[in-house]
């Protein structure tokens, strides 16, 4: 625990005016590291290791990173008090869009400026399974890999199979030796973590059941959303794909149009790219689609933060758990190639849309803020 135990409305509020200017996803890291180490809440050595614990586990690695913070300095309540004040911002600002977008899509200008939007969307995932692939492809096995997850997916394998299939794989063939580095000492942590972790669960448990049972259109949605989130290993550009299957081609509950089209709402936005979720939640059942979706992909990466946090050291020392990291992380290479596929094939190609996607990609990989570069094709689209 720091030496300066914040109260949860400290720690809501400092998060909050930080998520309301988050875009960057990712890097927004850097600057909660400046703002959890100049409150004192946590010390450099802490947040580096709550940064790989983020970085190891399913779920957005910006919100997770906050809740981390929180949950050093003041256990659940400050948990909880960051992680939801971190994205608040997001998904006030994502369902007010989404409900605008409702009235407004039919309008031959917003319909050119989202023609331009879904040309930027193909670049933008493919430019993220590029960096997947720069920091996780090291060897031609791991190319044939990742090659091989995109045309399961192709065929139409269960993306929980898949990853599953990737991480056996890998830890069979790759399994190393135990680490003999001492273990560290472990940290005082705040008390009531593990007990808190059963309480969580149980009552997200009621809640799921409750809602399959009086609203199954709700529970259905939260299932899939709390499905895509513990299943998002590598950040919250790694739920992209699981949702495009689950949402779009397995249950047709959005086009491949219209979900491109919330993406590129969700990068206009501050916050993480799973906020997309309450886009898709708006669309499928207004104002109460939007919230259960909000907090059915965002409670499973959370749980997982304040359950892992006090043992993660432990863990990481594990033969397995390199292997088994590496193979999640190349299914997810072959997940973000076959989508990129897919959105292609849902543009209306021409020299023009094509020029714009390329320019998009060069920006997007020269480092150029992602928001510039959705802004500068919306207005290229609406022109054109």
């Amino acid at each position: 625990m720091s030496e300066k135990s914040p109260r949860a409305a400290e720690l809501f509020l400092s998060f909050l005016r930080l998520g309301a200017t988050a875009f960057g996803g990712p890097a927004m890291v850097a600057y909660i590291r400046e703002l959890a180490i100049r409150r004192a809440w946590v010390s450099g050595e802490e947040f580096a290791e709550g940064v790989a614990l983020c970085q190891s586990i399913p779920g957005a690695t910006a919100m997770q990173s906050a809740a981390f913070v929180g949950l050093r300095a003041a256990g659940v309540r400050g948990a909880i008090a960051a992680y939801a004040g971190f994205g608040l911002p997001a998904v006030i600002l994502m369902i007010a869009v989404s409900a605008a977008y409702r009235q407004a899509v039919n309008l031959p200008p917003v319909q050119a400026a989202f023609q331009g939007f879904r040309v930027m969307i193909v670049a933008l995932v493919a430019n993220a399974a590029l960096g997947f692939a720069r920091a996780n492809v090291r060897s031609l096995p791991d190319v044939i890999v990742a090659l091989a997850c995109a045309l399961a997916l192709h065929a139409k394998m269960s993306p929980v199979a898949l990853i599953a299939c990737a991480v056996l794989l890998e830890v069979a063939l790759r399994r190393r030796a135990p680490s003999t580095s001492p273990v560290e000492p472990r940290r005082t942590w705040p008390p009531g973590i593990t007990r808190t972790v059963p309480g969580l669960l149980a009552a997200a448990l009621v809640i799921f059941l409750l809602l399959l049972h009086f609203a199954p259109r709700l529970g259905a949605l939260a299932g899939v959303c709390m499905k895509v989130d513990v299943l998002a290993f590598g950040g919250g550009f790694a739920s992209v794909p699981l949702m495009f299957r689950e949402m779009v081609e397995s249950r047709a509950w959005l086009d491949a149009k219209t979900f491109m089209d919330g993406i590129a709402l969700g990068q206009v936005t501050p916050g993480p790219i799973v906020v997309t979720a309450t886009f898709v939640g708006y669309q499928l059942a207004g104002l109460s689609g939007a919230l259960v979706a909000t907090v059915a992909v965002f409670f499973p990466s959370f749980a997982i933060v304040v359950a892992a946090a006090p043992w993660f050291g432990r863990l990481r020392g594990r033969a397995w758990f390199g292997p088994a990291l590496h193979g999640a992380m190349l299914s997810f290479v072959g997940l973000l190639v076959f989508v990129t596929g897919q959105f292609g094939t849902a543009v209306v190609w021409s020299p023009a849309s094509v020029a714009l996607a390329v320019a998009a990609l060069v920006a997007l990989r020269a480092k150029v803020d992602v928001l510039w570069v959705v802004l500068g094709s919306g207005a290229v689209g609406a022109l054109l």
